[in-house]
């Protein structure tokens, strides 16, 4: 195999603002897997909030080039198992490496990765599309331009939440969730709840930090909606500890280093009870196209980076007023549009 990196500065339609960050561009790293006239990709990001750069990113993946290029790919799993220990410091390194392989793989044996885990997307569900931190007059501009069934409310404000999505309620009958990224206190999302669950929210995203395990417990015990963990979920061994204080996991394949460990920590929610969602970074369509081979097996679904951004790289998934089209395309669907 040979290993090829593609960066890419992902310019975003709106500014988009969430409770810890703003940005206008995103940088991302496509990671490609070539093997003779077969090409497989794979996509992290650049976030602030978890210490990771796209150099950084390349420098982990440099270090094992050698590693990674006399492989020989027979099982993507056992190649994660294989390089794991190279990037336990960087899983965002890791994510792209093992969704490349996963695409290159599948590749080779002509058929969409979704087709070879057998799995039936008619079985799948909508995604949500995120309204970004703002002014309630751009927030609703923002649903205005995207008409869609189900939308990703961005808050963090703790004064102002409830009358911002009163406000946007007001234009749109379609579903909410609400994400606080951390924003609130445990008595603010108690507080909250039963108002939120008036307003029409099927949920709450990640309400205290990360850390705030005895307030989460409240939160879980007394709100009237259901609670998600994000934050508070990154890598496997956290599902078992958000079990009795979230009602569902928001896993990222950025941050608990790929495909390979997210089936494995869908399985595991799903012993213990949980609620499955799958999230994204801002990625392009390489990684949402990687993202989307795994919609089958959940419950909710946030897979918007693409539609997020006004220069996309490559081809993939598209979306259908909420539904997901997958491409013809064997892999996870995915074309570079770019080459360097």
């Amino acid at each position: 195999m040979q290993l090829l990196f593609h960066r890419v500065d992902l310019r975003l339609n709106h500014t988009f603002t969430i409770a810890h960050d703003s940005r206008d561009v995103q940088p991302t790293l496509i990671v490609e897997l070539r093997d003779g006239d077969y090409r497989g990709f794979g996509e992290a990001t650049a976030t602030r909030y978890y210490g990771i750069t796209i150099d950084g990113m390349m420098a982990a993946l440099e270090a094992i080039r050698s590693h990674i290029e006399a492989y020989s790919l027979q099982d993507p799993a056992d190649f994660w198992a294989a390089t794991q220990p190279y990037l336990a410091q960087n899983p965002f390194a890791l994510c792209a490496l093992d969704q490349a392989a996963w695409d290159l793989w599948a590749k080779k044996q002509h058929q969409p990765l979704y087709k070879l885990w057998q799995l039936n997307p008619a079985n799948s569900p909508l995604t949500d599309y995120t309204i970004g931190l703002d002014t309630p007059e751009r927030m609703v501009e923002k649903m205005q331009e995207r008409p869609w069934p189900l939308y990703k409310i961005k808050l963090g404000r703790p004064d102002e939440d409830l009358t911002l999505v009163g406000a946007l309620r007001q234009h749109t009958d379609a579903v909410f969730r609400v994400d606080a990224n951390c924003g609130w206190s445990a008595a603010d999302a108690v507080a909250k709840s039963g108002q939120l669950k008036a307003l029409g929210v099927e949920f709450i995203e990640q309400p205290l930090p990360a850390d705030d395990w005895n307030g989460a417990k409240q939160v879980y015990e007394q709100s009237a909606l259901p609670v998600i963990a994000d934050e508070s979920c990154i890598v496997e061994s956290d599902v078992d500890r958000c079990a009795g204080y979230f009602h569902g996991v928001n896993i990222k394949l950025t941050k608990c280093g790929g495909l390979t460990p997210a089936r494995r920590m869908i399985s595991r929610a799903r012993a213990l009870g949980l609620r499955v969602m799958v999230g994204c970074m801002t990625e392009s369509s390489v990684g949402i196209s990687a993202i989307a081979q795994l919609l089958p097996l959940l419950d909710y679904a946030d897979l918007d980076g693409a539609m997020l951004i006004g220069n996309d790289p490559a081809t993939g998934v598209t979306f259908d007023y909420g539904k997901v089209v997958y491409p013809p395309e064997n892999g996870t669907g995915v074309n570079l549009l770019i080459s360097e």
